[in-house]
């Protein structure tokens, strides 16, 4: 089994929101892998006195620890427990009622001789290669969904969409978030290897399009995680006229996770 992994903030001015894991063998049996892009808050008040590293890196440790010790409970269930324990640690400090309380997109995958689990839950992407070479893109489509102008301002986003009915969700202080997840589970005589993304990375196929999610995988196995990255921050400097970057960061936190089974 190889596991290999790198991350790179999106500017050394600012701390790397991004958080990511991958345990092998967990419980005695398989592994399991955690990626979390943590959301950046708008200027002004999030209700929080804590970071969003710091919330990532609280629910990252309680999603790598459930998912490696309670082969019991089902990945939505450890997602759920994961934000009920993260809450409890500041709830008497914050306003976790605040649409802008710290969150993050989830990519959780689980392994062992019979099986592979996944959980998907915002934008952060999970690619599983088959035994064939095929590669099926796990997304969580929401965001792409939304009817048009639900993210004219952040204002509106918060008010319209974020962790509501009919809009998209991520990982903030309501447990009950964790059933709006894509989940699901694959035989493992299937797999021949994961890859998980945040949105920072996977720009060099979502916005960039220079190759399907199966030249993604390829460019991860040849070049590993780093030149993705790299790959995808060349692409960035050279869009000076954010032709494919309309909205957003011009640097994104990028993180990218391989596994090859």
């Amino acid at each position: 089994m190889r596991i290999e992994l790198a991350t790179e903030p999106g500017s050394p001015e600012r701390p790397n929101e991004d958080w990511a894991s991958a345990t092998t063998p967990a419980a005695g049996l398989g592994g399991c892998l955690v990626l979390l892009d943590g959301v950046t808050p708008p200027s002004g008040s999030d209700g929080c006195v804590h970071s969003v590293p710091w919330f990532a890196a609280r629910l990252g440790s309680a999603l790598a620890e459930l998912s490696a010790s309670r082969r019991d409970l089902t990945l939505t269930e450890i997602l759920a427990e994961s934000i009920r324990r993260t809450a409890d640690t500041h709830r008497s400090q914050c306003d976790l009622s605040h649409p802008r309380t710290p969150q993050a997109t989830v990519v959780l995958a689980r392994w062992d001789d019979e099986r592979v689990e996944h959980l998907v839950l915002s934008d952060s992407v999970l690619l599983v290669e088959g035994a064939d070479g095929s590669v099926l893109p796990l997304l969580d489509d929401r965001l792409d969904r939304l009817p048009p102008g639900s993210l004219a301002s952040e204002e509106i986003a918060d008010a319209r969409a974020r962790n509501k009915e009919g809009g998209f969700f991520t990982a903030a202080a309501d447990p009950l978030v964790a059933s709006r997840a894509v989940t699901g589970e694959t035989p493992r005589a299937e797999v021949r290897a994961l890859a998980a993304l945040t949105d920072g990375a996977s720009r060099w196929t979502e916005k960039f399009r220079e190759g399907d999610w199966k030249a993604t995988m390829g460019l991860l196995r040849k070049e590993g995680p780093q030149g993705l990255i790299d790959r995808v921050r060349e692409l960035e400097r050279a869009d000076t006229g954010r032709v494919h970057l309309r909205r957003g960061k011009t640097h994104d936190d990028a993180t990218a996770v391989l596994v090859e089974l």
